[in-house]
């Protein structure tokens, strides 16, 4: 049987995201920030129009974007998160195989149905569904490779006469879309490759496809050779349905305010390590080693530079957030300076193992703290109920240096108080 695959991309999920609450918003342009409210990382299509780029700090379009009635809002993923997973399940609900590729991007197995549905009222219907269930509008690109589904999809977002869905199985259709899609538009492409392939003359993607393998792998790699098998409908990338383990997990932020006093960062590494730790647990592994990393501002010159990182290796492996945040408060207090006023920090932790694959020590074993499993467990299911937070002391309560969210819209999904209310 012969692979189909279709990916499903939501349609500038983040402004959509916002604009499904607000509907006074329609035909208004929308961005939405980074963290701290820095840079553009989100655009409408009304945004787009108006030619803002991504990444832009967002202080230089300020005055014409405002002044032209565009609205801003800070990046709130709790709302992201619970309309991604929203979507994605009503995709599970339509297709036995689903691989959540992103926040707003799945890819579907579709093998074996073209004998039994038309596949692309199959996907007008997935379309549908979709924008009525979540209120999302999506895309959706079909093809016998996923290289060429992400290619399907592009078209199916760039011409508002596919209506949303390409099917790209044909190879005579696949041929005219390669010969008018830029090379950089191929999935795995992007800019420094695409300016190497257009030295060698390689400007799109029909260019890229017909181009010689065994140059391509000797020129770049086995990646590169890949992506043109795909391009050429010979299915190299299958579908994973469930994501590989992660072999180290990061939590870092800039700070909404300067850092000076040990006190608030020891709260920010103690903040920022607890996260890691719940992704770890979701992850059912245990660590061993903890890395925090801490740094001023590399853009004012007016001021010191000073950047460090400290790794703590444990006795034992383990998921405690307890242990991690002591471990990690320990290497903080490794590199810590007094004097400078700090924008960023970080912690990851690494060296992974499953839980009772690791070798004990004769001093301590995991009976030394029976009821940390359950302890972490009661907190996880606390936590990710909707009714409340618990956290570490060590996190504090003030929080002052947490990231800038100054046009943070309300959390429609995921608190009760803000619902949205009908009068």
């Amino acid at each position: 049987m012969k692979p189909v695959f279709a990916l499903v991309d939501c349609n500038n999920f983040y402004a959509s995201c916002e604009r499904l609450f607000r509907p006074d918003l329609n035909g208004r342009p929308i961005v939405v920030l980074s963290n701290n409210d820095g840079c553009v990382v989100a655009r409408s299509a009304e945004a787009k129009a108006m030619g803002i780029g991504m990444g832009v700090p967002y202080f230089k379009i300020k005055e014409a974007y405002e002044r032209a009635g565009g609205v801003v809002f800070s990046s709130n993923y709790a709302l992201y998160a619970d309309l991604s997973r929203r979507v994605m399940t009503v995709l599970e609900m339509q297709v036995p195989r689903v691989e959540v590729y992103s926040i707003d991007e799945a890819f579907l197995d579709l093998s074996g149905l073209e004998h039994l549905v038309s596949l692309s009222e199959f996907a007008a219907d997935i379309r549908q569904r979709v924008l009525r269930w979540v209120g999302i509008m999506v895309g959706v690109g079909i093809a016998p490779t996923k290289t060429l589904a992400k290619l399907a999809n592009y078209a199916a977002k760039r011409w508002p006469a596919t209506d949303g869905v390409v099917d790209l199985r044909d190879p005579i259709r696949q041929q005219k879309l390669l010969q008018l899609v830029p090379v950089e538009e191929v999935w795995g492409i992007g800019r420094r490759l695409a300016r190497q392939l257009n030295e060698m003359g390689i400007r799109t993607a029909w260019q890229l496809a017909k181009a010689n393998q065994k140059v391509i792998r000797r020129q770049f790699s086995v990646v590169v050779e890949r992506t043109v098998c795909e391009l050429n409908g010979l299915s190299c990338l299958a579908l994973h349905e469930q994501p590989e383990p992660k072999k180290q997990i990061i939590s870092s932020r800039s700070f909404g305010e300067r850092i000076t006093e040990f006190q608030s960062m020891r709260e920010a590494v103690s903040k920022y390590t607890s996260r890691a730790a719940e992704k770890l647990r979701v992850q059912q592994e245990y660590c061993r080693l903890v890395q925090v990393s801490l740094r001023t501002s590399p853009f004012s010159p007016q001021e010191p530079f000073y950047s460090n990182s400290a790794i703590v290796e444990l006795g034992l492996p383990t998921a405690d957030s307890r242990e991690l945040v002591q471990a990690a408060c320990q290497g903080l207090r490794q590199i810590w300076k007094a004097g400078y006023r700090y924008q960023k920090a970080s912690v990851m932790l690494t060296d992974f193992w499953p839980p009772g694959s690791y070798q004990q020590n004769l001093f301590e074993t995991p009976c030394s703290k029976p009821k940390s499993q359950a302890l972490m467990q009661v907190m996880d299911n606390i936590n990710s109920s909707g009714k409340g937070r618990v956290f570490l002391a060590a996190e504090g309560i003030e929080q002052e240096w947490q990231m800038k969210r100054g046009f943070l819209s309300p959390a429609y999904t995921t608190r009760i108080s803000d619902i949205p209310k009908v009068s």
